[in-house]
């Protein structure tokens, strides 16, 4: 597989991320879905302004599931970076989210996500790992990771 086929294919499997956590409110999310994008021990990291939360994706799962289908929430990329070396890679992907508490009141969110990438024996590229970090004032996105939708 050439270098653009390889981009292109990581760079498809960063949006299917965003997808699969995407939908309105009461909507369920393909959960297997979400599992065939990642290796069977991935792990997922957030960076947040109160501490650090790591965990595998079926306690992600477990424990974002009643929040995302109660409150609905969209999530996508501003700016992909991706850089690929033999059969690994790494996705920077800018991101901006937003959601809706039950009270009507909007939520949302950027900053940045790293997604690290394996080829598979088969040849498909899954997400190792992923590590984020949420933008505050503190760390507000890179100019060159800004973009609008």
């Amino acid at each position: 597989m050439d270098k653009n086929a390889n981009v292109a294919a990581i760079e498809h499997i960063v949006a299917k991320a965003y997808a699969v956590i995407s939908g309105p409110a009461e909507a369920e999310r393909d959960w297997d879905a979400m599992r065939a994008l990642y290796l069977p021990a991935a792990r997922m990291t957030a960076m947040r302004p109160d501490g650090t939360e790591t965990c595998t994706v079926e306690e992600y799962i477990a424990r974002k599931r009643d929040f995302l289908t109660r409150n609905g929430f969209s999530e996508g990329a501003l700016v992909n970076r991706v850089e690929v070396y033999g059969d690994m890679a790494h996705a920077w992907s800018s991101y901006s989210g937003d959601w809706t508490e039950p009270d009507g009141t909007r939520g949302g969110t950027r900053g940045i996500n790293s997604f690290q990438m394996r080829r598979a024996e088969n040849g498909n590229w899954r997400i190792h790992s992923l590590l984020w970090q949420i933008e505050t004032p503190d760390f507000p996105l890179p100019a060159d990771m800004e973009a609008t939708r």
